[in-house]
């Protein structure tokens, strides 16, 4: 059983940094594709980032070049960079790392508020 565990969030001021990092026990997240998604109170879940197998990657309007998504191999984990933090980007985030129809994994989530 593949479990992901998310682990560098919290509290960081507007225009502060914070980095999130995904890691898998039990597989490679080599290979899975991995999304960053985030749920804010009484907002939809929405997909934040992704990076594909190959390294493809892809970000919501709203976090194009304020975020950044990476793979670490030797950490076997995806990482989330995130800049030029704002009030909105306050949210609970979750990691998904999908592999097939049949193993498809979520995180526990993580707290990121931004707040001054």
């Amino acid at each position: 059983q593949v479990r992901l565990v998310e682990s560098g969030g919290g509290l960081a001021q507007p225009g502060g940094s914070l980095r999130l990092s995904c890691a898998t026990v039990g597989s490679r997240i080599s290979y899975a594709t991995v999304g960053w998604y985030r749920q804010a109170p009484e907002k939809p879940r929405e997909l934040v980032a992704s990076i594909t197998r190959p390294g493809d990657t892809s970000y919501a309007d709203s976090v194009k070049g304020r975020f950044t998504i990476s793979r670490d191999p030797v950490e076997n984990s995806v990482d989330l960079q995130m800049n030029s933090l704002k009030p909105e980007d306050t949210a609970v985030y979750y990691c998904n790392a999908h592999y097939s129809l049949d193993h498809d994994f979520w995180g526990q989530g993580i707290r990121v508020t931004i707040s001054s």
